[in-house]
């Protein structure tokens, strides 16, 4: 099969089972996909760690050592698939400082690097529990939209290990609306925690990547996205607006 045929296969919803049968610029995507979400995970789940004795109480602090574990342990599932292309898993964790983080007013938009491809919101410091648990919702909100891409991939494997992955990030968002409500309710101040929220809105949405793509019609074209960038992000500004006004705050 050549891969012109393949392309095409892929274009009309087929899908791939196995390295083997993978065009060269359809694994040059999966692998930045790949990349991207694990990259992501480890920085997340770092920038995470660090604050997890910051919490008010041993519950809080249990829930934030579970989303620690869970972040990575879905990073090493799609890192197993990433090592079936090739990927250096033994070294793949110390390759890059996860815990590094710019200063807090710094602007990058969506910048990354050949590197380090976590997404730029995975750049910027957290301050304190209070802003940790307002950045892990609105993220953990995003990473529920990206699921619902991820989880259709063209290329089987990833799909199957993203829907395993799914209801456990679903479970981390619901755990931080939770830890939101608990500070609420122990008299932190709602000025506080908005804005955490003004803070963390535009850096979260910046995760969805520009409006204008160029290489948006390719990733269709192979099956590995479905829907655009811009849709993407309304779909979570309605479900972040959503949940914040539950919690008596409000998007930007």
């Amino acid at each position: 099969m050549s891969e012109m045929s393949i392309t095409d296969y892929l274009a009309q919803g087929g899908v791939l089972t196995s390295p083997g049968n993978v065009p060269a610029r359809y694994r040059a995507e999966l692998m930045r996909l790949m990349a991207t979400f694990v990259d992501s995970a480890l920085a997340g789940a770092a920038g995470f760690a660090d604050i997890v004795n910051q919490g008010p109480g041993i519950k809080e602090r249990i829930a934030a050592s579970k989303i620690v574990l869970e972040k990575t342990d879905n990073a090493d599932k799609v890192l197993s698939i990433m090592g079936e292309f090739g990927a250096n898993t033994e070294r793949y964790a110390n390759h890059h400082p996860w815990t590094d983080r710019l200063a807090r007013d710094a602007d990058i938009g969506t910048s990354r690097t050949d590197t380090d491809m976590r997404l730029a919101v995975f750049n910027y410091p957290l301050e304190g529990w209070s802003d940790a648990v307002v950045m892990n919702l609105l993220m953990g909100l995003a990473v529920g939209v990206q699921m619902g891409e991820f989880t259709r991939v063209s290329y089987a494997p990833l799909a199957d290990a993203f829907r395993t992955i799914a209801p456990v990030e679903a479970r981390h968002a619901e755990l931080a609306a939770e830890g939101i409500a608990r500070l609420q309710e122990t008299g932190t101040d709602t000025a506080a925690l908005q804005s955490s929220v003004d803070y963390w809105w535009p850096r979260v949405a910046a995760s969805f990547g520009k409006d204008v793509s160029t290489r948006a019609s390719q990733l269709q074209a192979f099956g590995l996205r479905h829907s655009s960038n811009a849709e993407q992000r309304e779909e979570w500004e309605a479900a972040a607006a959503t949940s914040l006004k539950k919690l008596g705050l409000s998007a930007p």
